[in-house]
């Protein structure tokens, strides 16, 4: 999949991967440095004279300023709904106001809306899309590494509830995503690590070519040298495309893309969703454990486990719980209960990606539960 022979003479030059669904709902993925200065001639010319709702947040003010006069100087009618800051936005509340403001701006079944912000703006978005008169078209612009190597492709959408993360929500494809490398110049480091989680995800759950030139590659991903940064999401773009055409709706091979996911949602209900812990960071802690569990099981070598996680620990991403500033005194157990609500239980039997080292990653349901609460102890001890 990938070849880190020409990596590094990738430039800012567009590049554009394709969807392959049903041929009815294939959709393009356009990584293109400043595309938000254009979008409003690439919807136009693919969807024609559409009336358009901006769904965003306060943080990219600046970037819904380019777009909105992008929009308007082709003539499009544009609106903004404004969404509040981070994990609030994906409530129940939230989702409703949004859905009223569709329904009160008379919004009808040719009405397209876009996302623009981070992973938590676009699972708003599209859920919202979804559910407004059974389904309107929405575009993926987001504005985060995180959301942008992620959550913006392969049609999740959803909220959260006091059960755990992402537990209501549909599959609801996206008619475009929109991915402008310029936005991530304003981007803190914390969210550019973040977002790196989720792309060394990919190297580790099948991609091992991937994870020796992210190796050595890495750190000019997140100091934002562009060939390096426009590789590293086109690769990632790539591989989850591969992924979702194959398995849409999560019935078998789409399900290795939650590696360290059943961990990390747990760790984010007992934080309650706040900034003590990015998404990112809890996938890097999840995908650790991942690791830790499976070589403790002797699926994988251990020098395999220490050399993923040594990774992670060089790119500056959380690898512990005990890393975590703030994390409550909870047991290994309350932990395991959080997992319980993961949406790939079955049957009260938790679905743990495991690894037999970096790139093999594979689904179980017979991990072993000792082996899981030795790991997640160690986790939480500070040493």
């Amino acid at each position: 999949m990938t070849n880190p022979s020409t990596a590094n003479d990738i430039s800012s030059l567009p590049q554009k991967l394709r969807v392959l669904l049903d041929g009815k709902r294939d959709y393009d993925i356009v990584i293109e440095r400043d595309v938000l200065a254009r979008a409003g001639s690439i919807i136009k010319e693919r969807f024609g004279d559409r009336r358009l709702f901006v769904v965003r947040d306060p943080r990219v003010d600046a970037h819904y300023q380019t777009l909105f006069k992008s929009l308007k100087d082709v003539g499009l009618r544009v609106d903004d709904i404004v969404l509040p800051e981070g994990e609030p936005a994906k409530s129940w509340d939230c989702l409703q106001k949004t859905i009223a403001a569709l329904l009160e701006a008379k919004a009808d079944r040719h009405t397209m809306v876009l996302a623009l912000g981070g992973g938590v703006v676009g699972d708003h978005a599209g859920f919202a899309a979804a559910m407004t008169l059974r389904g309107l078209d929405y575009i993926q612009i987001p504005t985060t590494l995180l959301a942008q190597v992620d959550s913006s492709v392969g049609g999740k959408t959803g909220i959260n509830t006091v059960q755990g993360k992402n537990l209501v929500g549909a599959f609801h494809q996206p008619a475009l995503v929109l991915i402008d490398t310029a936005t991530l110049r304003t981007l803190p480091d914390r969210e550019m690590k973040a977002g790196y989680a989720e792309i060394i995800k990919y190297a580790f759950i099948n991609d091992p070519e991937f994870f020796e030139w992210l190796d050595k590659n890495g750190r000019d991903v997140l100091i934002r040298m562009e060939g390096a940064l426009s590789h590293a999401i086109a690769t990632s773009c790539a591989s989850k495309a591969s992924v979702v055409a194959a398995d849409e709706r999560e019935a078998g091979l789409r399900a290795l893309l939650n590696f360290g996911h059943t961990f990390a949602h747990a760790l984010e209900a007992a934080c309650e969703y706040d900034r003590r812990l990015l998404h990112g960071e809890a996938v890097s802690i999840g995908m650790s454990l991942a690791f830790d569990v499976s070589a403790r099981m002797g699926l994988c070598h251990d020098d395999e486990a220490a050399r993923a996680i040594g990774h992670l620990i060089r790119m500056g991403l959380p690898t512990k719980i005990a890393d975590i500033k703030d994390f409550p005194r909870i047991s290994p157990d309350m932990l395991i209960d959080n997992m319980s609500h993961d949406k790939k239980a079955t049957g009260g039997r938790l679905t743990f990606i495991l690894t037999s080292g970096i790139g093999r990653a594979f689904a179980t349901r017979d991990a072993s539960m000792s082996c899981v609460r030795e790991a997640l102890a160690a986790s939480m001890r500070h040493n």
